[in-house]
């Protein structure tokens, strides 16, 4: 018997309005091959389990430490020395007030469709399931076989993507599924290569490609004061959305809430520094792309 594929999931979240039609159970999947420095969930970038440290919790009660088999309790400072520590979570259990969790558990796609079904009643009502992450499309043969599951019980399914995937291996998936959420990000390859990683080619190609194959792909547009809402960038994204004969796009409005979790795992990600997107703003880049014939869309 082959056994069933597994994938890091770190948070399910429900009722969410703005992943897709109606309201949707999102499932995050921990690990991304980009190194976004305005990413709003650094803990998803690395695919293994984590304990986060929730310093404002804690009360110093130190029960955390008699419990840990590894003795990666550290007392001063963060509380988990990583280097020593397995995420096997019996710290977090000991804790009464909730300052370390379990960032990412191995799941298998039955297990997971056991823990969404519940929200039954807003599948029905035009709702659905959303996988997002990190990056999903770095599990195919979890996602395709979940997928499957959501095909049975007639649930309408989307994924949200960076485009950084093998076409050839996902095309078979993507076309199961009901709605494709693509997002953009910059277009000038060193300032690409700067700010998120390598691999914008195969991001264009990608796009390039499900629109071609009628896939019903939706674009998306994260807006970051200086670095993908800049007058070049914009330009940019409108020639190519125009290449693509696509005529709609979704703009996200940044928001700065990602910098709060990078001290819960000590994360590398840099801190912007950057304030909300203004209204103003957002509708002066509305106005440029409805100029250009593109419709933002919510």
């Amino acid at each position: 018997m082959t056994a069933q594929p597994l994938a890091p999931v770190f948070d399910i979240q429900r009722f969410s309005l703005h992943d897709g039609p109606g309201i949707r159970t999102l499932i995050f999947l921990k690990g991304c091959p980009l190194h976004c420095n305005w990413c709003q969930n650094p803990e998803s970038q690395d695919p293994h389990p984590v304990i986060a440290f929730y310093q404002d919790r804690c009360k110093h009660s130190y029960c955390c430490e008699p419990v840990c088999p590894e003795k990666a309790i550290v007392r001063e400072g963060f509380r988990v020395n990583y280097e020593r520590c397995t995420a096997c979570g019996d710290c977090v259990d000991a804790c009464a007030f909730n300052a370390l969790k379990r960032v990412g558990e191995q799941l298998t796609p039955i297990q997971l469709m056991e823990r969404v079904i519940t929200d039954r009643a807003y599948f029905d009502q035009a709702g659905g399931i959303t996988l997002t992450g990190g990056e999903p499309t770095l599990y195919p043969r979890f996602v395709s076989a979940f997928i499957d599951l959501c095909l049975e019980q007639k649930i309408h399914t989307n994924i949200e993507t960076s485009g950084r995937f093998e076409a050839v291996k996902w095309l078979p998936i993507l076309q199961k599924l009901n709605l494709i959420y693509f997002d953009l990000k910059l277009f000038d390859p060193d300032h690409y290569k700067k700010s998120i990683g390598d691999g914008l080619q195969q991001v264009l190609d990608n796009a390039s490609l499900l629109t071609k194959q009628k896939l019903p792909v939706e674009f998306r547009l994260a807006l970051v004061p200086g670095y993908t809402d800049t007058r070049g960038n914009l330009a940019a994204c409108i020639a190519f959305l125009q290449s693509l004969g696509k005529e709609t796009i979704h703009l996200l409005e940044y928001h700065n809430m990602g910098e709060v979790k990078i001290d819960i795992i000590q994360g590398q990600q840099p801190r912007l520094g950057l304030q909300g997107y203004p209204d103003e703003k957002m509708d002066e880049v509305r106005d440029l792309f409805s100029r250009a014939g593109i419709t933002v869309i919510n």
